[in-house]
């Protein structure tokens, strides 16, 4: 072993990895060298960890219980402004509940860049700890004077009908009402509305400040990234960040304000799931990273990792790799007052969520890493103990489930550490197969775990089934990881499954796939609107940008109409057969 071998696994860094298909890979010397420079940040020595006896995250009342996964961009409605927003998330709460669904698994909710129609997925925010103002419901604003006196009515009209979202203009028209609501709201909100925002903007202290200051400061310099924002805007101290906000106080209270909003709408929302008894009502997401140029990276220089991506080796449905550009946090820093940075993000996430997922939950051990500009990586090990002590006090102060994402290339004995410490992970129908391609029977799966068909990164039920992503794959240019004829024998392999399993619907009925689920003695079983509702595309293909209309898709179906749709009753009897009920 050389010395730049010793100096990379001395700071957790993996001089050579395995991917899925068992091929080792050696990392070039240049990204060990990135990476050690990047890590070990100034440090002489990487920070020891004392880790106590586990005690286990929250586990919920022990029923076993179902979800209806929705993208919430994506809900049509006959109200809506073209984005699916927290009006829309309380009606779908009360028609889960009807049907006897326990929650509703969302997409990560975090802040965006709203002036940005091409950064739209949740997967890559602008920061993880505050909220897209997207969703707000302008409407139920009290201050916000009306769409007729704002003289939009007719274009939010025309975005009602457009089939995919028109990111920017929806967010013109709101960032124009929010505006007007703003206005009204300096000029004479009640007493009791102007305790509560400044309740809320005491409790956010100086999270919410750096958050609001970034904001303002991102408009004045357009869109150069702050890296190249004159200083002390690169780095700025407290004391400048409040005087900024003294001189430019309507601009950063307006940030504020809508956070506010967004803040006190979704709290609506889990009080519309209490009333309705669903035990877990909002199953939140949390991303792995936040946008190198964003706000998070930007107010949180000091743990989070400038020059580097997360992203994952090569896989079954990604032979090519994937570099998520996220900035991840330091596991050299990120420990620092016991771990404020990883509380702050929980906190902001859990304080409306029953259930939590953690997207790459597999990066709590060890991340896939790669230095901007480079085209290699390797995996850098965490302080994974000590991290998953952290998510388990925190769900028991918040009562709320963790579940892991816990799919790709998993190291040795993970599993049974995430079980040690209470969390939950998923069961993927799709990868669940045996060596000759059939599929696991359902007793294969653990209790303590999710159990869905797909993800949002996955080919949907009617679409894998008519082998629709093969072709749009095809025709783009994207490697699928697997031909027609393969794909063939494994849409057969899982109607067998189905058929045997769920023998009271067709193999090609979602209701099918539902009905499998319920056989295993997975604690939740999720079923994902878009397969309800029959859509062939999926949410999003990896690796691709514009060639794919990744998180612009909308539902064909509007929330009016969703509670009288038969599939949605099959999926719900399917799953009350075998007692998931709330």
């Amino acid at each position: 072993m050389d010395d730049l071998e010793a100096a990379a696994r001395h700071w957790g860094i993996e001089p050579e990895y395995y991917d899925v298909f068992g091929r080792r890979h050696a990392a070039g010397r240049e990204t060990l060298a990135r990476l050690i420079a990047a890590i070990s940040a100034g440090r002489a020595q990487p920070i020891p960890f004392e880790v106590p006896a586990p005690q286990r995250a929250y586990q919920g009342d022990g029923r076993r219980l179902w979800a209806i996964a929705v993208q919430l961009y994506a809900v049509r409605s006959q109200r809506n402004w073209g984005h699916g927003d927290f009006t829309d998330l309380a009606r779908l709460l009360r028609i889960a509940g009807a049907q006897g669904a326990a929650a509703i698994g969302l997409n990560p909710l975090h802040a965006l860049f709203p002036d940005r129609a091409d950064e739209a997925s949740p997967y890559a925010p602008n920061s993880r700890l505050f909220l897209n103002p997207l969703y707000i419901d302008v409407e139920a604003v009290p201050e916000f004077p009306g769409t007729v006196q704002a003289g939009i009515a007719d274009e939010i009209a025309v975005l009602r009908g457009h089939q995919l979202i028109d990111y920017a203009n929806v967010a013109r028209l709101k960032l124009k009402a929010l505006g007007l609501a703003y206005l009204a709201f300096r000029a004479g909100a009640s007493a009791e509305r102007r305790a509560d925002f400044h309740a809320y903007r005491h409790e956010q202290g100086e999270t919410l400040l750096r958050f609001a200051c970034f904001e303002v400061l991102r408009a004045q310099h357009a869109r150069r990234p702050w890296p190249e924002w004159p200083q002390p805007w690169r780095s700025p101290r407290s004391e400048d960040l409040m005087a900024f906000r003294q001189a430019h106080e309507e601009d950063c209270e307006f940030q504020e304000f809508m956070q506010w909003l967004a803040d006190r709408q979704l709290g609506a929302c889990c009080n519309v799931a209490r009333s309705e008894g669903t035990p877990i009502g909002l199953y939140m997401d949390i991303a792995v990273g936040s946008h190198p140029h964003g706000a998070e990276a930007w107010a949180q220089q000091d743990v989070m990792l400038a020059g580097v991506s997360a992203g994952a080796p090569p896989d079954e449905f990604n032979p090519g790799g994937q570099e998520w550009g996220v900035v991840p946090f330091n596991p050299q820093t990120m420990a620092a007052d016991d771990f404020r940075a990883m509380r702050r993000l929980l906190r902001a996430t859990m304080r409306h969520a029953g259930a939590l997922r953690i997207d790459h939950v597999l990066g709590l051990k060890r991340l896939f890493m790669i230095p901007l500009g480079s085209n290699g990586g390797t995996y850098v090990r965490f302080p994974f103990e000590a991290l998953l002590r952290v998510i388990a006090e925190e769900s028991h102060h918040h009562r709320c489930i963790v579940i892991g994402e816990d799919l790709g290339t998993v190291p040795e004995g993970f599993h049974t550490e995430m079980a040690r410490w209470g969390l939950w992970g998923c069961r993927v129908a799709l990868f669940e197969r045996e060596p000759g391609g059939g599929f696991r029977a359902p007793d294969c799966y653990p209790a303590e775990a999710l159990a869905s068909f797909n993800t949002h990164d996955l080919p949907s039920f009617r679409g894998w089934l008519e082998g629709y992503d093969l072709r749009v794959k095809g025709a783009i240019g994207v490697d699928a990881g697997e031909s027609p004829e393969a794909r063939a024998h494994s849409q057969a392999m899982l109607r067998e499954a189905l058929t045997r399993w769920a023998p009271n619907y067709p193999p090609d009925d979602v209701a099918a796939m539902a009905a499998f689920l319920a056989v295993t003695p997975c604690r939740l079983v999720a079923i994902a609107l878009d397969d309800i509702l029959g859509m062939r595309d999926q949410v999003n293909v990896p690796a691709t940008t514009t060639q794919h209309p990744n998180w612009q898709q909308r539902l064909p179906v509007p929330l009016e109409r969703l509670d009288t749709q038969e599939s949605l009753m099959r999926v719900a009897q399917a799953l009350a057969q075998r007692n998931f009920r709330a």
